[in-house]
């Protein structure tokens, strides 16, 4: 996966892109939110636990 930076132009793999808690009231064990390494820009939110 890679993503298009918005805020800097940056393409951003996941590897790379900084794993942050996520927004609200989502499940941080399910959900994690991908943030540009240049900038700190969000560039997406992911699922990452088991389905139930």
């Amino acid at each position: 996966m890679v993503e298009e930076c918005d805020t800097c132009d940056r393409s951003v793999s996941a590897e790379e892109a900084i794993r942050r808690e996520t927004f609200g009231d989502l499940d941080a064990d399910r959900w994690q939110t991908l943030c540009c390494p240049n900038c700190g820009a969000r560039l997406r939110t992911v699922f990452v636990g088991p389905y139930s």
